[in-house]
């Protein structure tokens, strides 16, 4: 037991430690890129959104300073937490262009705007929200609720055999943007869409995981593999089939078009009319809102039990 404890707390600290780390390197490019001479990032110009020059800098300076506040702190604060999840969330905003070349790469190509260092740019700015999410994630299991091996203050033995009526709702009103979308792109054609093969394949992806997936989080038939799958029928289906591309999607769609909103306000120039790019970019919102809120019910709905509390 005299080395147990060591070690535990080594472990314990080594996810503050990788979040100062990233803080140090990313941060580190990012005032290089600051003070220095910033790449050309091809056609496009630029690799983040919103968070460029000493504002990207001040932002992983906050990162570091909040992976020590959660790992110092030993009792639950709410503020702290916020600040934490606020700094993850402007990071994933900062990379949201990632979300249509992951797309692109998934159809084998990459649009004409894609630049390697940019790609590695956001790639690094995403690792950091990953890590501070991880690591405020540590931190409400560590302080939050009265059990020592989870952050659950619900009653034990209280677990909802059946989605909520708000994730259904969610999960309803997701489907409902994507058909909003759909039907304001028909409204104004569809000869633009050929310009970007990267934009395209998101098109797609959307039209894939759009009805789909929402709906399987909300639904008997997202949690036991219906009858008439060959081989899996009636078994239980993973919880990662469903929660990881609900959770990763819905987040990039929200901070993509979350960007896209703030452009709009901006005054950003676009060859397509305001009125369809509000109606278009409100709905795939409404779509990434409703995937984060059924995928949040299905987590909670799912999860097992805590071997410590039962909740």
């Amino acid at each position: 037991m005299a080395t147990a404890t060591p070690t535990a707390g080594r472990s314990g600290h080594d996810l503050t430690y990788a979040v100062l780390g990233w803080a140090v390197a990313y941060g580190g490019v990012r005032l290089a890129w600051t003070v220095g001479e910033t790449p050309e990032f091809g056609r496009l110009g630029f690799d983040l959104l919103g968070f460029t020059g000493w504002r990207s800098v001040a932002l992983c300076a906050a990162a570091g300073v909040l992976a020590i506040a959660l790992d110092r702190v030993p009792t639950w604060r709410p503020a702290l937490a916020g600040l934490a999840w606020t700094v993850a969330g402007a990071l994933v905003a900062a990379a949201a262009i990632l979300l249509p070349e992951l797309v692109g790469f998934l159809l084998f190509t990459v649009g004409p705007f894609f630049d390697p260092v940019a790609f590695a740019s956001r790639l690094g700015c995403v690792t950091g929200a990953v890590l501070l999410g991880l690591a405020a994630a540590r931190y409400q299991r560590r302080t939050r609720g009265d059990c020592p091996d989870c952050c659950r203050t619900g009653r034990p033995g209280a677990r909802r055999p059946a989605p909520a009526r708000w994730a259904r709702w969610a999960a309803y009103a997701a489907v409902a943007g994507l058909v909003t979308r759909f039907a304001a792109q028909f409204v104004v054609g569809f000869d633009l869409l050929d310009q970007s093969a990267a934009l395209f394949g998101l098109e797609i992806g959307l039209v894939l995981a759009g009805v789909l997936l929402p709906l399987a989080l909300v639904h008997h038939w997202g949690e036991v593999w219906p009858g008439w799958v060959p081989l899996l029928a009636g078994r239980t289906i993973p919880r990662l089939l469903l929660l990881a591309p609900g959770f990763s999607l819905g987040t990039g769609i929200v901070a993509y078009f979350g960007m896209g909103i703030v452009q709009m306000i901006s005054g950003s120039v676009s060859e397509l009319s305001d009125a369809f790019l509000w109606v278009a970019i409100s709905a795939y919102l409404v779509l990434g809102l409703g995937l984060l809120a059924a995928s949040t019910d299905y987590h909670l709905r799912t999860r097992a039990a805590c071997r410590t509390c039962a909740r």
